[in-house]
């Protein structure tokens, strides 16, 4: 659903507050949602059959056939599987984020909420017993062995411990378990916001063996593949979560609840998903289809199918925001309006994800494989051909674009913005140079993600460098400087109910004791300079050379650490209790001290960094790869000298400013009392030179 405005305290008449609206009466409405949740399902597995008959998936045109249990029950057990994560995500992210307490404490997890977090957790289970069934069926499928045949359970311990598909489904597997642990036996909300974290961190393996590994222009399949699921998940989970609410035995009554607020907050929710999966899934098909002419095809009809279940749901949102919304706000009682046009909207969800399970298992007209030519093994491994020498012209002409990182670095330029004019439209001031220096930040991200530090940085070690010490040194003290901490805080407001939203989150999370652990000067320094050493000396530096994944783990490393190294110097919005400034400045200097005695090193070794890469790359020059190394130490050192002052002088002024300001508070107490603090301490000092000295006439005795 688009986005629809959450009413507010700041938005509600002057007038005195009126009665509570009389309860809802979800009586007719609960056939429809019972309706939605069946139907969804069922039409998912049928689209999925369908859409693998059309294909031409189910004909049996394997060399080794498995037999019909595993030909048809496969996809059939993935829609079921996909389904069971949305379940999950869904109830879990409604929960967290949306539904209020039964009693007064916000972060309780008891009645209604603790409910639904129970019902997240039973579907996690149904999720791991998905995965069980993937993994036997898929090594059954991949292997031509039937599941009755003697010697299947050999190939299958050693499909699940030596093939890298059977070893991301157990990976998936127990990270699903940890979810299902901590949402069955959560007892604060907390808990449930860590078993939320763990769902959605379950689905990274699945984008990474999924079907998009293997496909040309991997890394932006991989990021597409995560993105659209992530997006699909929330939002197919977000609406049966809410047709759930209005079931029987599930909640009694939801008048109590205020459904309206609960469905304006996840209409935003589903606003951002509706962009996610509609970008992403653009991406995929633009990466499988190649065209027009693909649409063609029997693979572009299963697109198209999902293009048409898309449209359909941006109609139902939009229907949503212009009439069921509205209505349910005036009236909290007309439930049935909403939960019918939801219940269509679930099922055309399930429509959906069966296309998307038939598209899965079928071959796309565009070959997902490098074509021969020249540079092909190149080609393969990074996504694009050699780029010319680095120089300081072509590290500004070079892109490859990283669409997810993009999207990112827009999104958050785009929403910072908004804050800050929602500020100013409200009458409120936000300095012009935090918002400066925040976009600038954004823009040097997307140039460091998807421009010449990135072509470089897959290719050469001084690329890497570039990129590695751009985003620990320059991006983050632009992003602290932008305070975003302080301007989310004066620019979302605060819930009404005790409900826990993206501020009370928030606060949670920057006055956690992790964050105050973290953001400690010496404890981020350390993280900061050992991190560095630790990356380069073991095998985490090849792994992010060589993998998407490490790839992506080593960007957001960089930028969190550098983040709160640069926070807990010149950091000023709210978190962890201030360090004394000796103590930053002491830390600086210690940490630029590692950082150069680093890149000294490192620019005297005599030993190729992950070359087992560079050789896969093709460049097997020793001498040329040591000259390359030594240049990147160089520019490893320079980019760390460079930051090094600014951050002294912008500590230095920082300390300044606040004796200043503790002095005119002295000045003000003074003028108020009389300057009572100096004269009591006066006092004490002649009291103490009376006690050292004795009195008058009187003989000191040893």
């Amino acid at each position: 659903m688009p986005t629809a405005a959450e009413p507010t305290p700041s938005s509600a008449s002057p007038r005195a507050p009126s009665a509570s609206p009389p309860p809802a009466e979800p009586g007719a409405a609960r056939p429809w949602a019972r309706a939605g949740l069946v139907t969804a399902p069922v039409l998912a597995a049928l689209a999925t059959l369908a859409g693998l008959g059309l294909t031409g998936e189910l004909a049996g045109q394997q060399l080794l056939d498995p037999g019909p249990v595993v030909r048809y029950g496969l996809p059939v057990v993935r829609a079921v599987h996909d389904l069971c994560a949305a379940g999950t995500i869904g109830l879990l992210v409604v929960a967290v984020t949306m539904l209020p307490d039964d009693g007064q404490d916000r972060f309780a997890l008891r009645g209604l909420r603790g409910r639904v977090v129970r019902w997240g957790g039973l579907a996690a289970c149904a999720w791991g017993a998905s995965i069980v069934a993937m993994e036997v069926l898929t090594c059954s499928d991949i292997t031509g062995i039937p599941l009755d045949q003697p010697g299947f359970g050999r190939q299958l311990v050693f499909f699940a411990g030596q093939i890298e598909l059977g070893q991301i489904y157990l990976v998936t597997l127990a990270v699903v378990l940890l979810c299902a642990y901590l949402a069955l036996f959560a007892g604060r909300l907390t808990t449930a916001a860590w078993a939320t974290v763990a769902s959605l961190a379950a689905l990274a393996p699945l984008a990474l063996g999924g079907h998009a590994s293997g496909s040309n222009d991997h890394m932006n399949a991989v990021n597409s593949l995560a993105a659209h699921l992530v997006g699909v998940t929330v939002w197919v989970g977000g609406a049966a979560a809410l047709l759930m609410l209005v079931l029987p035995g599930m909640t009694g009554s939801v008048g109590p609840l205020r459904l309206d607020r609960i469905a304006a907050r996840f209409s935003v929710v589903a606003a951002w998903c509706f962009a996610a999966v509609a970008l992403s899934g653009l991406d995929s098909a633009w990466l499988r289809v190649g065209g027009l002419r693909g649409l063609d095809t029997r693979y572009g009809v299963l697109v198209l199918t999902k293009t048409g279940a898309l449209f359909a749901l941006g109609l139902a949102g939009w229907m949503h925001r212009r009439v069921t919304l509205p209505r349910l706000q005036r009236d909290p009682g007309a439930v049935r309006p909403f939960v019918r046009l939801l219940a269509a909207e679930l099922a055309v969800m399930g429509l959906a994800t069966g296309a998307a399970v038939a598209l899965s298992r079928s071959a796309p007209p565009v070959p997902q494989s490098v074509a021969a030519g020249p540079h092909a093994a190149y080609r393969a491994l990074v996504g694009f051909a050699p780029p010319p020498p680095m120089s300081a012209t072509t590290v500004f002409t070079e892109w490859y674009v990283d669409w997810l990182l993009l999207a990112i670095s827009a999104a958050l330029a785009g929403v910072y913005l908004t804050w800050a004019a929602r500020l100013r439209r409200r009458g409120d001031a936000w300095p012009w140079w935090r918002t400066t220096a925040w976009a600038v930040g954004c823009l040097l991200l997307a140039w460091l993600t998807s421009g010449g530090p990135t072509v470089y940085g897959m290719t050469s070690f001084s690329g890497h460098m570039l990129m590695h010490m751009m985003l620990m040194l320059g991006v983050p003290p632009l992003l602290v400087v932008g305070a975003p901490v302080t301007l989310a805080l004066r620019a979302v407001p605060a819930r009404a109910d005790s409900s826990a939203g993206p501020r009370e989150w928030l606060l949670t999370v920057v006055h956690s004791r992790l964050n105050q652990l973290l953001s400690h000067p010496a404890v981020a320094g350390l993280l900061f300079s050992g991190s560095l050493v630790v990356f380069y000396s073991t095998r985490l530096f090849p792994l992010a050379m060589a993998t998407h994944t490490g790839h992506m783990l080593m960007t957001a490393h960089f930028l969190v650490v550098g983040y709160l190294f640069a926070w807990s110097l010149i950091g000023t919005d709210p978190g962890a209790q201030r360090s004394g400034y000796p103590l930053k400045l002491l830390v600086l200097i210690m940490t630029m001290a590692v950082h150069a005695f680093f890149s000294v090193v490192l620019m005297s070794s005599s030993t190729v960094l992950a070359a087992g890469w560079w050789r896969e790359l093709g460049i097997t020059d020793t001498a040329a790869l040591l000259h390359d190394q030594h240049t990147g130490a160089a520019i490893a050192w320079a980019t760390g000298d460079i930051p090094t002052p600014l951050l002294a002088l912008a500590v230095a002024v920082l300390w300044a400013r606040e004796s200043e300001r503790e002095a005119r508070r002295f000045d003000r107490q003074a003028d108020r009392d009389g300057d009572a603090a100096l004269k009591d301490y006066n006092a004490r000092l002649a009291a103490l030179a009376a006690r050292a000295g004795g009195r008058p006439g009187e003989r000191r005795e040893a």
